[in-house]
């Protein structure tokens, strides 16, 4: 489903990404971790088409980046780390102008049900302005899943959500997953990656240094291997200690 070949970002004179292979099945869960500055966000917005590569070959659902941007976003659903709500509107009337975007059949029905499913009905008529940090999260959530992408790309998904919402948005991503979807998830909670994903590829360097299935994982051993690979491929990046699902919540 999601393919790179010798993928490099460069900013400046300064490569973020360098050289990076990258191979997701359809239908499979990725956690990507690494310390702050590998390119996480970087590589996530990429495939997600908002982002050109400087040089290398990107392909999501058969279809290239950055040519076919347009036709690689009506399979996506994202969340990242701007909402990309309309503050000035009610959670209901972000969601119906998204719905009509997608040329949903059934709005109305569609609109309510996401609601529903992020614990929002009872504030559907609020205006976005008036939402916390983590009221808004969940509507990005909303929004990202609302046409039932194939593919589906979360950055740090879990940030500024309450435990409950985190146990909301868990038992969505595993929802996703078992309906066939492919996920994409950055985070440095590696305790949560190892009850989500089946994979989980560790970014350091500029590439995929490391790819880890999680079937018959510890976390011990998948913490002493990250720091492991993260200290073989520092090149000036700040080192971040991982967290456990405890400390991310």
């Amino acid at each position: 489903m999601i393919s790179a070949r010798a993928l490099v970002k460069k900013f400046g004179f300064q490569p973020v990404l360098r050289g990076l292979d990258l191979d997701i099945a359809a239908g499979e869960f990725v956690a990507l971790v690494g310390p702050n500055g590998t390119g996480k966000t970087t590589l996530l917005r990429i495939l997600a088409g908002l982002l050109r590569p400087t040089f290398g070959e990107v392909i999501v659902g058969g279809r290239r980046l950055p040519h076919e941007a347009g036709g690689v976003r009506r399979r996506l659903g994202v969340v990242s780390h701007q909402p990309l709500l309309y503050t000035d509107l009610s959670a209901e009337e972000n969601l119906r102008f998204y719905a009509r975007m997608y040329g949903l059949r059934q709005p109305a029905a569609r609109v309510a049900q996401v609601l529903d499913l992020v614990g929002l009905p009872a504030r559907r008529r609020d205006p976005v302005r008036a939402f916390s940090r983590g009221m808004q999260q969940r509507l990005a959530i909303a929004r990202a899943v609302l046409h039932d992408p194939e593919v589906m790309l979360f950055d740090e998904p879990h940030t500024g959500l309450d435990p409950d919402a985190s146990d909301m948005l868990d038992g969505l991503l595993r929802d996703v997953a078992a309906h066939g979807r492919t996920v994409v998830m950055t985070t440095h909670d590696l305790a949560r990656s190892l009850s989500l994903a089946a994979r989980v590829l560790i970014l350091a360097g500029g590439k995929i240094a490391q790819a880890t299935p999680t079937a018959g994982l510890t976390l011990p051993h998948l913490l002493a291997t990250y720091e492991a690979v993260v200290q073989e491929n520092l090149h000036g990046y700040s080192r971040v200690q991982p967290r456990s699902m405890e400390q991310a919540s």
